[in-house]
């Protein structure tokens, strides 16, 4: 466990240090929110002074998005909180997610973002850590890959072939894709991944549709290798007002509880874009953990909470 939290303290502070050479501010949200960012199913629900409809946050987002026309390049380092009903290996109720926002991003944008943002992560634990890892069983050379080689980016569409020829597994389009078949692909590369243009149907309300193609958004998900799949969430962000109500009603959600949100398109707004890094996932896969709960303190599922 030592040797697990000596990693986990050099990758928050190269997170830290990565975001402020590129020239980000950090810049902070608030934990009691009171609208869903990530889909409702998965919000904790707060007891607030007698009030109803305050939950934990699960992301910084539409927090976020209104301080970049000030400050145009943002991030955080906080903790999220998800109510998923699960008990795999890769899946806390608390964790702590390493957030970016910038303005004038494109999706190619986001996508280099990310990428260098887990070299630098990884260069810095094997300059620093390298002894822990051994402690570990973790062969540093296993890790080299990912600092010294560009990350394979393809479309979901283009996964779902891989997946079909080089794997035997038939996935109908439209469908998100599940552990089994994230672990099947990151399997093939000794670096993570990057998958594009998901269907929109399974993606976020705040996601940009593609342009030429509605029914794909530029949203884009960072698969680690060995199995340990999605370490990075990100998109470009939808600019139209108009169809940013129409995602919110088609997915259930009364508009007018956005209006906060709304706001930042009613006026005119800029191309933008940003991901969220689940900073134990990343931790996990660096150390070559069986399970998320040994990357951090007191982990918290939905059978723990104690001590």
């Amino acid at each position: 466990m030592t040797a697990i939290l000596k990693v986990r303290s050099t990758v928050f502070g190269a997170i830290d240090e990565y975001f402020r050479r590129e020239g980000f501010y950090e810049y902070h949200s608030p934990i009691f929110q009171s609208v869903q960012c990530e889909g409702g199913s998965t919000l904790f629900d707060v007891p607030y002074f007698g009030k109803k409809g305050v939950f934990l946050a699960q992301s910084w987002q539409l927090y976020a998005e209104p301080a970049i026309f000030s400050l145009e390049k943002i991030y955080t380092i906080a903790p999220s909180f998800r109510a998923e009903k699960s008990k795999t290996a890769r899946h806390l109720t608390e964790y702590w997610h390493a957030e970016m926002e910038a303005a004038w991003a494109t999706f190619k944008d986001i996508q280099d973002q990310g990428e260098r943002l887990i070299k630098h992560i990884v260069k810095r634990v094997l300059e620093q850590d390298s002894d822990s890892l051994k402690i570990l069983g973790r062969d540093p050379s296993d890790l080299k890959p990912t600092v010294e080689r560009p990350f394979p980016r393809m479309t979901y569409t283009e996964a779902l072939k891989i997946l079909k020829e080089k794997c035997g597994m038939e996935v109908e389009w439209g469908k998100d894709l599940r552990t089994i078949e994230e672990d099947k692909l990151s399997k093939l590369y000794d670096t993570p991944i990057i998958v594009t243009h998901y269907p929109k149907a399974v993606k976020a309300f705040y996601m940009k549709e593609t342009p030429g193609d509605p029914k794909t958004v530029h949203g884009c998900d960072f698969l680690a290798p060995e199995g340990y799949g999605e370490i990075i969430g990100g998109s470009e962000r939808e600019a139209s007002l108009e169809k940013l109500k129409e995602r919110l009603k088609e997915m259930g959600e009364k508009a007018e509880q956005y209006d906060f949100y709304l706001d930042t398109r009613r006026y005119g707004s800029v191309p933008h874009g940003g991901f969220g890094m689940g900073v134990e996932r990343v931790v996990s896969w660096i150390c070559k953990l069986d399970s998320i709960k040994d990357a951090i303190p007191f982990p918290r599922t939905m059978i723990r909470y104690t001590p």
